[in-house]
């Protein structure tokens, strides 16, 4: 695979983490709520009406975890492929799609802190709560797992960017 068609992947590859990261904030925003209408019946002394909320923690967990365990080995042999790519093929003509991959990598970004912050509102709400039990570590092996990855994959943008504009041909206007 040459460095145009390898930087034309991994922009897909980071098209599809980043839908991947929108479509699972707002459950976890949902499980939260939940979790937050639970504690707070359990602190009243009332009985808790949502009886579903465990079994839909726990799938929704085991689901995600599932999918990013199929999502890091394509990464991984991606940046393996990246970093095995000799520095003079990323092309200058590449510049600009390798800019287009580094806005799509702040994109990803930001929908990982999205999903992190709707992670830490449901750490926040599941601190004291023991009435269930929750796979919660599972949950936070992918919170690790997702925050790594876009971190790595940011890094691998800035350093395309920084490869394609260093063998750019100066222009002469």
């Amino acid at each position: 695979m040459n460095a145009e068609e390898l930087l034309e992947q991994i922009t897909i590859w980071c098209d599809e983490l980043r839908t991947l990261l929108q479509q699972q904030t707002a459950p976890l925003e949902d499980l939260g709520r939940r979790l937050l209408q639970i504690t707070q019946q359990l602190r009243k002394n009332i009985e808790v009406r949502d009886t579903a909320f465990a079994p839909d923690f726990n799938s929704y967990v085991k689901a995600l975890r599932n999918t990013l365990d199929q999502i890091d080995p394509v990464w991984a042999a991606l940046r393996a492929q990246v970093r095995q790519t000799p520095d003079k093929d990323w092309g200058g003509q590449l510049a600009l799609a390798a800019k287009g991959f580094n806005s799509r990598a702040k994109a990803l970004s930001r929908a990982c802190d999205d999903w992190t912050a709707a992670y830490d509102r449901f750490c926040k709400q599941y601190k004291n709560f023991t009435a269930a039990k929750l796979n919660v570590w599972l949950l936070t092996s992918c919170y690790n797992d997702l925050t790594g990855l876009t971190g790595k994959i940011l890094f691998l943008a800035r350093e395309i960017a920084r490869k394609t504009g260093q063998n750019r041909e100066p222009s002469y206007d």
